[in-house]
């Protein structure tokens, strides 16, 4: 009894359209011209996936050699960032410069990293301040006392001052900070984004 042979199904040739009977599963053009037009495009993309593998194995690598200093640089910037764009409309909190003030603004610590490093990434210990306070005045703390006892109280201030303790911020805490503190900005981001939408309409 003869097995009956399967008849190849008709495929659309990518390259001009037209219909023809494969000899392989994977063949996508009826012909080696088609063939040879659809290679720059198919090279096009072989070369994207490399690149894009490429990329991801390097960041794998660079986070490999990242120490916890590192991760904790980079969730500083991201809090900082957060902070910045929290008070966006007030001004800095050391001194009369106002909000729209066309310098540059940073994230000023009322304790220092350096003399409380337990409160690094305190949300009350970090507020907008100009370049000139936070670079050449250290803060700036006489004026920034009192503005931050109007902005957060007298208690909390007061907590901040007497606060010490220690503590070693681990990395997949330090990973936890950046994620979260870069989700927010981006919300408040988006906020802006929209209230500017708003008024320009």
């Amino acid at each position: 009894m003869r097995t009956a042979i399967k008849e190849v199904k008709q495929k659309t040739c990518k390259a001009c359209g037209g219909k023809f009977r494969p000899s392989l599963s994977t063949q996508k053009a009826c012909s080696v011209k088609c063939a040879l037009a659809l290679a720059p495009a198919n090279h096009d993309k072989a070369r994207k996936a490399i690149d894009q593998r490429e990329r991801r194995e390097i960041q794998v690598r660079k986070e490999k050699l990242k120490s916890r200093a590192d991760y904790a640089k980079e969730a500083q910037s991201a809090i900082n960032r957060y902070v910045r764009m929290r008070d966006a409309h007030l001004g800095c909190i050391s001194c009369d410069k106002p909000a729209s003030w066309q310098g540059q603004w940073h994230c000023s610590h009322f304790r220092s990293v350096g003399a409380a490093p337990h409160l690094r990434f305190n949300l009350w210990n970090m507020n907008k301040s100009c370049s000139a306070c936070n670079n050449f005045l250290s803060g700036n703390i006489m004026a920034y006392r009192p503005a931050l006892i109007e902005k957060i109280g007298q208690e909390k201030v007061e907590w901040l001052e007497c606060s010490n303790g220690l503590v070693r911020h681990d990395i997949p805490y330090l990973k936890r900070l950046k994620a979260i503190f870069t989700k927010k900005a981006r919300r408040i981001e988006k906020m802006h984004e929209e209230a500017q939408s708003w008024i320009a309409v």
